[in-house]
């Protein structure tokens, strides 16, 4: 799978796009491989303050529950409604099913995450390929 190269990616498998100050994230294609079906999402309320590198919420697949971690610090302004009835999304098409809109308290943090390039190298190292 080509990573779109639209936004960063953390190594903990989120990923964030951002404009300006506003950022969407949510979980990588391969995050989701590795999970399986997604049954359920749970995302923290809007005003929650997240804080680069601590969990903001779970994914639970048929597999396991797994944490979500924040790529970058900032305030909830929206989370993805339709992931509630409709989790699944996130299998289909992790890149286009966003969890949450944050505004960035720091746009500067956004360096330290990896390239779509990157991650790729990094989830191949990972598997051990």
């Amino acid at each position: 799978m080509a990573y779109p190269t639209d936004r960063k990616y953390s190594k903990s498998h989120e990923w964030i796009q951002a404009s300006g100050t506003t950022a969407a994230i949510g979980i990588t294609d391969h995050a989701q491989e590795a999970l399986g079906d997604i049954v359920f999402v749970e995302l923290p309320k809007v005003g929650a303050e997240l804080a680069a590198g601590k969990g903001f919420g779970t994914v639970e697949s048929v597999k396991a529950v797994s944490d979500l971690y924040a790529p970058a610090t900032g305030t909830v302004t929206e989370t993805n409604a339709d992931l509630a009835t409709s989790p699944e999304n996130v299998n289909k098409d992790p890149h286009g099913s966003w969890m949450m809109k944050i505004t960035l308290k720091n746009p500067g943090e956004l360096d330290a995450l990896l390239s779509a390039a990157d991650y790729e190298k990094f989830v191949a190292e990972e598997a051990g390929h």
